[in-house]
């Protein structure tokens, strides 16, 4: 499974529908939905229900739902603590006697 699935998922989940969330993500709506599938297949369980007026997810999909965004705010943390680390070590003077 792929960051980039996780990210897709949760912005269907969230919209509720495929073509609001391809929107809010700079994607077309064919390719989200073809990523979503790749998804489902991927981890063998429905994550929405597809209705006519957008999407529902599944029992399953709100697990994923919760660990998704668990998942996600880990590496954006993860990432920005790096960042930090990366910060104050560039800023970091040695000196030395001889």
């Amino acid at each position: 499974m792929k960051l980039h699935h996780l990210r897709y998922f949760i912005a269907v989940a969230e919209e509720g529908h495929f073509g609001r969330a391809a929107e809010r993500l700079g994607i077309g709506q064919p390719p989200l939905s073809l990523q979503i599938q790749r998804l489902e297949k991927r981890i063998q369980i429905k994550l929405f229900h597809r209705r006519s007026r957008g999407v529902e997810l599944t029992e399953g999909g709100r697990v994923l739902l919760r660990h998704a965004r668990h998942i996600l705010a880990n590496v954006d943390d993860a990432l920005n603590d790096v960042q930090r680390f990366r910060r104050s070590e560039s800023n970091e003077i040695n000196s030395g006697f001889a």
